[in-house]
């Protein structure tokens, strides 16, 4: 505990905040290279695999991207586009893939949500 005379001299000196994007550079995308799909463990209540993505991003920061919806088309070194956004239940994992979107498919068939996925526009009868 310091000293009034010491504060006075002093001050206290403020904690720093880690940056959370520091990754993207304050960009709301990003382009990058993925050079493997693991699947991980969720946290404690929760247990299905999650597919998440170690991606290269073009500033050559390297991430884990989350790959949202059911099944993906993922292949060695495709180009990807990254969007933020945490995913609660995968430590670590601060970002998504976006989908419809260079090499990464959307999901066909798909009809509510579909911006979310990159689903087309389904041809009504």
């Amino acid at each position: 505990m310091p000293t009034l005379n010491q504060l006075i001299r002093h001050g206290r000196e403020e904690k720093r905040r880690t940056d959370r994007t520091r990754a993207s550079d304050q960009c709301p995308q990003k382009q990058g290279v993925r050079p493997r799909v693991p699947t991980r463990t969720p946290k404690k209540p929760n247990s299905a695999p999650r597919k998440i993505a170690k991606v290269r991003l073009s500033n050559r920061h390297d991430i884990f991207a989350h790959i949202p919806g059911e099944g993906h088309n993922s292949q060695e070194h495709p180009m990807v586009l990254i969007r933020g956004g945490r995913v609660k239940d995968s430590p670590g994992v601060k970002s998504h893939r976006i989908r419809g979107v260079k090499d990464l498919l959307g999901i066909p068939n798909r009809r509510r949500g579909r911006s979310k996925y990159g689903a087309e526009r389904p041809k009504s009868i």
